[in-house]
């Protein structure tokens, strides 16, 4: 019976940390990096210069 109690404390306490560690990553793919808003590239548009 002892044994019988340890591997189902076990499954308990794995399925537990399994749970944690999804939601945990959830979370942080969910987050927002920050992201300046500077372009890479830019074209001149105003008339060239005499």
């Amino acid at each position: 019976m002892r044994r019988l109690t340890a591997a189902a404390a076990t499954a308990v306490i794995a399925a537990v940390l399994a749970v944690g560690t999804a939601l945990g990553i959830v979370a942080l793919l969910n987050a927002t990096p920050d992201q300046p808003n500077v372009p890479l590239i830019s074209y001149d548009t105003a008339p060239p210069r005499r």
